[in-house]
């Protein structure tokens, strides 16, 4: 038998023998850890419904004109959850980040709910410090607590300001009054989802919002549910899918982007969602790879 026989189970289904660890500049880390999802589960599904989906993507990106079939990508082992605390599982995803990024990978992450990012956050401001945070989401994730606990999903940007990190938060479409005025107050630029699709204009705004490191995470929901419906939370009127690629390309083009999470996809038996998840997570290692070509 030979490798020719066998499909990897990796992202993108790449071959083994260029896809290891010690070759990668990308690793994709999935983190299926699901604990405080307030609406819709499924979210700890989420991480292996992407990879499923991935080994139907073409590794050709038109837009790019680059082909990642032997791309230097690594796909590691899911993550075991914490189920003791969510905060004991940030904390564990934090120290895992931490080697990797020790090894100069560049880490993608896949959700899992949003509590995840901010270990892979706090692992990224410790190596670059303080970063700005480029999220896409139909929520603001603000939050001071949720629930009863200030990890819960709806608490994840709060918690990264707080570590003095720097947010700016786009396709949003729902917030609490305290959410917006945490905004208001610490300077953080929502572009609210009606905004968002009333033209492109806005893009140029949020990009020059950014500086010095850039993060990006992306729940899925910030996508329009004709994209994406398979979600936790979602909400009508989110981003469009070529307007998030503009973006993106944008994002990449002009910033030093230091890591990136997709997040909050719930595995639920719908393929053209998990298949547009896939095809995000492929968009965001082809540009950091070869984005700024």
């Amino acid at each position: 038998m030979s490798d020719a026989d066998f499909i990897p189970q990796n992202f993108l289904g790449l071959p083994r023998d260029t896809s290891t660890y010690e070759a990668a500049r990308i690793v994709v880390l999935p983190i299926g850890f699901e604990m405080t999802t307030s609406y819709g589960a499924g979210t700890r599904g989420g991480p292996e419904a992407i990879l499923a989906a991935s080994r139907q993507v073409e590794t050709y990106d038109a837009e790019l004109d680059v082909d990642l079939v032997e791309a230097p990508i690594h796909t590691l082992d899911p993550m075991v959850p914490d189920f003791s605390s969510p905060g004991a599982m940030v904390e564990r995803i934090r120290r895992v980040a931490t080697r990797l990024l020790g090894d100069a990978k560049w880490v993608l992450g896949l959700g899992g709910e949003h509590t995840t990012t901010l270990g892979l956050v706090q692992a990224a401001r410790a190596r670059h410090g303080p970063l700005s945070i480029l999220q896409i989401d139909a929520h603001a994730d603000l939050r001071s607590t949720y629930e009863g606990t200030p990890f819960s999903h709806a608490c994840a940007m709060r918690r990264c300001v707080e570590d003095g990190n720097r947010t700016v938060h786009v396709g949003i479409r729902n917030a609490s009054r305290e959410e917006v005025e945490f905004a208001r107050r610490e300077k953080l630029p929502i572009f609210w989802g009606r905004q968002c699709a009333a033209g492109d204009g806005w893009i140029e705004e949020a990009v020059a919002a950014l500086a010095g490191p850039v993060y990006l995470t992306v729940d899925v929901d910030g996508l329009d549910p004709a994209i994406i419906r398979t979600t936790g939370t979602p909400e009508p009127g989110g981003l469009a899918w070529w307007t998030t690629i503009k973006l993106l390309e944008e994002i990449f083009r002009r910033h030093e982007v230091v890591g990136a999470d997709v997040v909050e996809l719930a595995a639920g038996g719908d393929p053209a969602s998990d298949f547009a998840a896939a095809k995000l997570a492929a968009k965001i290692a082809a540009l950091e790879l070869y984005g700024k070509r």
